[in-house]
């Protein structure tokens, strides 16, 4: 997969403009001056769990003892659903059993930004090109530059889209995704009927 690609796949499924307001919920109880700390540590957790999945993902592929087709097959699907769930999202409940006061790790590093569907895109994208881990590497490090600087910037997301332009954003980041879940789903398609 190229680069390009790679990024804007991780960067739809991370979806900065939809976790704007989950975030800033997750953040109003804590102190203003704390905020920006807290969120820059939340980033670089999930970022650091996003690495470890990359680094560690392929042997479980190689345990499981999975072919290429049918990761870029089941990948497509995956997308797919997480597309359908960006354009017809249900209520938001990742707040609903976060405990009080600080947020540390759970919910937002997990599973806000490192969710499990991020997580099965690098592991589908390591698949697809298993001895490129630089590129994927650099794709995964751009994607959390971008979303890092999106939520950094989330009171003033928040202030110019409000909460209807954030919707429309994350609509379409999820027909974005659309489009890309169903071109994995034919390569893996192409690949298992090949000769």
């Amino acid at each position: 997969m190229k680069l390009f690609s790679a990024v804007i796949t991780l960067f739809l499924i991370m979806d900065p403009l939809g976790n704007i307001p989950p975030f800033l919920s997750a953040l109003k109880d804590v102190r203003p001056e704390r905020r920006r700390w807290v969120l820059i540590r939340e980033i670089v957790i999930a970022y650091a769990v996003l690495l470890a999945f990359l680094f560690l993902g392929r042997y479980v592929l190689r345990l499981l003892n999975l072919q290429q087709e049918t990761i870029s097959i089941a990948g497509g699907i995956v997308l797919f659903l997480i597309a359908l769930r960006m354009i017809f999202p249900a209520e938001r409940n990742a707040l609903a059993d976060s405990p009080e006061g600080e947020p540390f790790i759970v919910p937002m590093a997990i599973p806000l930004i490192a969710g499990p569907s991020t997580l099965a895109a690098i592991l589908l994208l390591q698949q697809s090109d298993p001895y490129d881990t630089l590129r994927l590497l650099l794709a995964i490090t751009i994607a959390s530059v971008l979303s890092a600087s999106i939520l950094l910037s989330s009171t003033l997301f928040y202030r110019l889209l409000k909460e209807r332009g954030l919707i429309a954003m994350e609509r379409l980041m999820g027909m974005l995704l659309v489009m890309l879940s169903v071109q994995m789903f034919l390569n893996g398609i192409a690949r298992f009927l090949r000769p």
